[in-house]
């Protein structure tokens, strides 16, 4: 529940700042505001300040600002307005005037990243160790588009297309930017250079992580369940397992299938602890029938924490902001190339879940994610799609070129299409969200 009520407040801020872009370039220009809305549907909270009634609705999945003079109807741009309003009217102001009205919306949800990453880093952020290092590979998923390649664990990956991949952030980026061609990679293997080729038509991937490769991992125990038998054995965080039944374990990957070799027998574990070694006992349990059996243990992500001077927040927070717009651009290239699944569609539901899991961490996280969310819905919007502002932004563009704007009719038209678009991407967003809560489908 506090996941639900966390991330919902932070989707009600995106949406504030979007509508705020609205309202705040439609009161400057002289644009009469009737109503400004948080949400849809029946009203919760209203109140009438001034010209403008302001509103919080039921449904937290968007929100409004109405004008005078906006859309049909009575109020809308074919009814008849009063002599002293009708210069306070949308429709009446000018092509570019609407157009700065319509664009201010987006606009400021792709301002708000460039406002908030820089305090993210100048408060500090936890990032993991990894993404600075060399993009060594720890384990391989079985199944996967790395292990049908021939990638081994101990490979480090210095080069994609030519480009030198000196991080394993640069890697990821790297990947992201060449989705749907082929990718030629110089990988280190002891000391010798390998040329590993993933032709187009053998996936998509979309991160190291998707290829199926992870990043070195220490068997290092972060964090103990309560009740389980690696609690009740003694184990602590920070303790390294340096053998179980006798086999070495030189990384976290090797843990699960040890354990699943062994069986439901006693296991003996060498542990690290300080500098000193020693055994102790386990017996696996399954948490469920048929299940894995477990020991009880997580893994201890090494993360580094770093805080930033304030012109150097005001850098990192400046590249970290663009670095998502482009990646963001990329994404939305690929996928609709067909480069992408459709099944990397997240919905409200994924929305809400990734803000209210941020929202119980830190500040840095919560910046982060927010400044992550605003892009994506300032993007968004932007796309000529009828009913969102990119398409109003389009028929003002054919006005401001042609000198006369579409008919009603068609923009009745167009509009309805673009929300027959939209309700099919939410059927197929809610579609992938709740394939993956309820069924586990990444």
């Amino acid at each position: 529940m506090i996941t639900v009520i966390s991330g919902i407040i932070m989707l009600g801020i995106l949406v504030f700042v979007h509508e705020f872009g609205h309202f705040c370039v439609a009161k400057l220009s002289g644009v009469k505001v009737l109503k400004f809305s948080l949400g849809f549907g029946p009203k919760l909270i209203s109140r009438q300040w001034g010209e403008t009634e302001y509103m919080i609705c039921a449904v937290p999945l968007g929100g409004y600002v109405q004008m005078l003079g906006e859309g049909s109807g009575e109020g809308g741009e074919e009814g008849v307005l009063a002599t002293e309003e009708s210069h306070r009217s949308f429709a009446g102001k000018p092509v570019s005037v609407r157009m700065a009205i319509v664009g201010a919306g987006p606009l400021m949800n792709l301002i708000l990243p460039f406002m908030v990453l820089p305090l993210a880093y100048l408060v500090g952020v936890n990032l993991p160790a990894y993404i600075d290092r060399p993009a060594c590979i720890g384990y391989v998923a079985d199944g996967t588009v790395a292990a049908r390649t021939g990638f081994l664990p101990g490979d480090c990956i210095t080069a994609l297309n030519g480009d030198p991949l000196p991080t394993w952030n640069d890697a990821n980026k790297g990947l992201i930017a060449h989705v749907g061609d082929p990718m030629a990679f110089k990988v280190q293997r002891d000391g010798v250079t390998l040329d590993l080729v993933i032709e187009a038509k053998d996936g998509d991937p979309e991160g190291l992580q998707a290829m199926g490769l992870l990043p070195l991992q220490e068997a290092r125990i972060g964090a103990l369940s309560p009740g389980m038998p690696a609690q009740a054995a003694g184990l602590m965080v920070g303790d390294r397992v340096v053998t179980l039944g006798g086999e070495p374990v030189l990384s976290w990957y090797d843990l699960r299938p040890l354990i699943q070799k062994k069986g439901e027998l006693p296991l003996e574990l060498s542990i690290e602890r300080g500098g000193n070694t020693f055994s102790v006992t386990v017996t696996p349990v399954r948490a469920e029938e048929g299940g894995d059996l477990l020991l009880g243990i997580a893994p201890l992500h090494e993360s580094v924490f770093k805080r930033f001077g304030p012109l150097e927040a005001l850098r990192a927070g400046t590249d970290r902001g663009l670095e998502l717009i482009s990646l963001t651009l990329v994404f939305l290239q690929k996928l609709f190339a067909g480069h992408i699944s459709s099944k990397s569609i997240g919905g409200p539901i994924t929305v809400v879940q990734i803000a209210g899991q941020a929202a119980q961490t830190d500040l840095a996280s919560i910046l982060t994610v927010l400044a992550f969310l605003s892009i994506q819905l300032g993007i968004l919007n932007l796309l000529p799609i009828p009913i969102l502002d990119g398409g109003h932004l389009f028929f003002n563009l054919f006005e401001l070129v042609l000198r006369r704007p579409l008919s009603m009719r068609a923009r009745e038209i167009a509009q309805q299409i673009g929300l027959v678009l939209i309700l099919l991407l939410m059927v197929l967003a809610f579609y992938n969200d709740i394939m993956r809560l309820f069924f586990g489908v990444q």
